[in-house]
Order: C-alpha cells, then structure tokens, then sequence
C-alpha cells in the first residue's frame, strides 16, 4: 500500500518485480480485477492497450490513479507512444501517470527507472560469463580491434558502417547488421555519386558461430529478401537474445563501440543492454549517443576512459558532427599500440563491472520508495 492506497500492479510491467514490496494485488487478466476508488493501478504495455478506453474514460474522473510503466522505452519512443495512444493530454494534465526509462520534455513529469542497466545481471548466465572478464586483459594479441553489433536499422548505426567500410576500419572490427532495411534519413546527408547512401539497404552480417551465444549459434531463416530483412527476430528466436554475454567476443576485441538506441531523436540518455553489456564485462567502449549520454553515466557512479581517448564528443549538439568526431576517434584507437590501450583502461573496466552491481541493488532498493514519493507529489485522488 502506499498511504493506505491499494497498489495493483500488472505481472507484464517492467516494475513489477522491484515493486512487490509495495503491491496488494497482481494480475494477469485486467478484465477480473475489482476496480476500487482510491487505489493505484499499474499497466505493461500490452494492458494499457488493450483497456485503454476504460482508462481514459476513468482517468477523467479523477477517482483512480492509473500509471503507464514502459521502462522498456525512451523518451523519444515513449512519446510517440504517448501520442499514438492518444493519452498525452492526460498525461500533461497528471490524469495518468508514465514510468519511462529515461526523462521526458518537462510537461510529462515521468519517473524514470533503470531497467537495463540491472537487468543484465539477472541472469546466471551472464554472472558466470563475468567469470572470463581478465582474460580480456590477459589475451593482448587479438584478431579485431574493435566490437561493432548493431541490430535494428537505425540512422547512426548506418552512418558509421557507411564511413567505417570506405575507410577500411570496418575490416578491423567484429560486426554485426541484423536489419537490411534502410534507415530514416532525415537525420543525416550522406550522399555519394548523386546516391542517398542512408537511403539504400544494408548487407545482413550475423556474429560467426563461434562469437554467438551457444544456444542462437546456426539459425536457420530461410529465404531472405535484403531488401526488407531483420534477422534478430529469427535468430533469437523472438525473445530477447541480445540480453547474454559470451565472453568470446570481448576477448577477441581491444574495446566496444556501442551505438545505442537514441542519436539524434532526443536530449535524453537511455540506457539499454547495449551499454550494460559492456559494463558488465569489464571492456572498454565508446558509446555513441545522445549529447550528454557520457555525463549521465558519470552521474549513475560509472566511470569512461577519457584518460586514454578523447571524449570531448559528448559535449557536441549535433547528431551527424558527434559521429563524425566518434568516427575519427575510433579510426585514431585502431592506429595505436591496442595492448597498451587495454592496460591502461583495466582499473577502470574492473570499476565498472563492481560498481553495475552495486547500482543494481542500490535501484532494487531504492525504486519503491521513489515510486512511492512519485505517487504523493503527482497523484490526483
């Protein structure tokens, strides 16, 4: 309960494991849940679809506090949500309630939640993978300079490959493109020879065996048209693959580039198990992100390598010019003594990895009574 509140909380929310210590009741099925005025209700996605006329419809009363939580999504995908649902005027007005995994433009007033970051170490799995973590260290002559997955189409993603396969870079890194589609390209010009390079497909590359999770090791897709392809569906199996760590390509590698999920879509960092995986492994990386997406992290207690590579691109605002600076970064990384690189960032790899968990129990711990503070300052009833 929260002030005598009843708190009913959907078993799909992304909260609704930190936040057992504070529920009444749970559910599966919406439909069978006896409505009380006064009392909290959290929705998952799929809920808050599916009832959403009700919602509304009851939000308006002011007699029940309804709360989207899609900590799952960031800002600039939770917005659009917001939108499509056509709720954000309830939402601006306080009438529902949003959990979102990273902030919001101010009129929203979410309560964020760190989703990724703690979930990678939920799983056993990847707790014994960490085991592998000085081996890294210890393996100085390695095939690759640099880890490069990237899953769905996204622009920045594109960007980088385009400029990394004409430099010749790309041939230093072990990568992956999991979408052929071509990406939206109104957040970057690149064109050559009168073609919009952001505009044509991808070559499909998935991770050799010997670098994938044992159990997404040899898929079998069938016909693929390059066109209109996006192999993490099918070679995870549509579940989450991309959450497990195999220590093979960490070890293979001198340091991660992750692109994560927001670029030139929004202010707001997000943080998701593209960067969590690094943390998690003790490995070093460059993130490509939102401005700011490095001082964010330093603020959570994590620290980057800026002693050994020039971070200055975080403080750049726009989009194209920030990875055109990662891209000389990263290009200036492969032209170094890599061996001596690693050792130089090994205190902090070792940081990083401690301190993901401690962030993981103080969110754990802290998460209710955040909740719980939330639901005072916003609530209605």
């Amino acid at each position: 309960m929260i002030n005598g509140r009843r708190l009913v909380s959907d078993n799909m929310s992304e909260v609704y494991d930190v936040l057992l210590p504070l529920t009444d009741e749970r559910f599966w099925d919406f439909s069978r849940v006896q409505l009380r005025p006064g009392s909290i209700y959290i929705f998952g996605r799929q809920h808050f679809i599916d009832n959403l006329p009700m919602i509304r419809e009851l939000a308006e009363t002011g007699e029940y506090t309804f709360v989207f939580g899609n900590s799952a999504e960031g800002a600039w995908t939770l917005e659009s949500q917001l939108k499509q649902l056509r709720i954000d005027d309830l939402v601006r007005e306080g009438k529902i309630l949003v959990i979102g995994g990273a902030e919001l433009a101010p009129e929203y007033g979410v309560l964020t939640h760190e989703h990724f970051l703690p979930r990678i170490l939920d799983y056993e799995e990847n707790i014994q993978t960490q085991q592998h973590t000085e081996e890294i260290f210890i393996k100085t002559d390695k095939p690759y300079k640099f880890l490069f997955l990237n899953g769905r189409a996204r622009p920045h993603r594109k960007y980088l490959y385009e400029k990394f396969k004409r430099s010749g870079v790309l041939d230093q890194s072990l990568w992956t493109m999991l979408d052929s589609k071509p990406t939206v390209v109104r957040h970057f010009n690149f064109v050559e020879n009168d073609i919009n390079v952001m505009a044509t497909p991808s070559p499909l590359q998935r991770l050799p065996d010997q670098y994938e999770v044992a159990q997404y090791r040899e898929p079998t897709f069938g016909p693929i048209v390059p066109e209109n392809a996006f192999l993490k569906q099918e070679l995870f199996r549509r579940e989450w693959g991309e959450i497990y760590l195999t220590p093979e390509p960490y070890v293979d590698t001198y340091f991660s580039l992750v692109t994560e999920t927001i670029c030139a879509e929004s202010p707001y960092s997000f943080r998701t198990e593209k960067i969590a995986k690094p943390l998690a492994m003790g490995h070093p990386f460059v993130v490509v992100s939102n401005a700011g997406f490095y001082r964010d992290l330093h603020n959570l207690g994590f620290q980057t390598f800026g002693h050994v590579v020039d971070e200055s691109f975080d403080l750049i605002e726009h989009h194209q010019d920030r990875c055109d600076r990662i891209v000389q970064v990263v290009t200036d990384l492969c032209q170094q003594d890599l061996a001596s690189f690693l050792k130089e960032c090994y205190n902090v790899c070792k940081y990083n990895q401690q301190h993901l968990a401690v962030l993981r129990d103080q969110e754990r711990k802290n998460f209710p009574e955040r909740f719980a503070q939330f639901i005072n300052e916003r609530s209605r009833v």
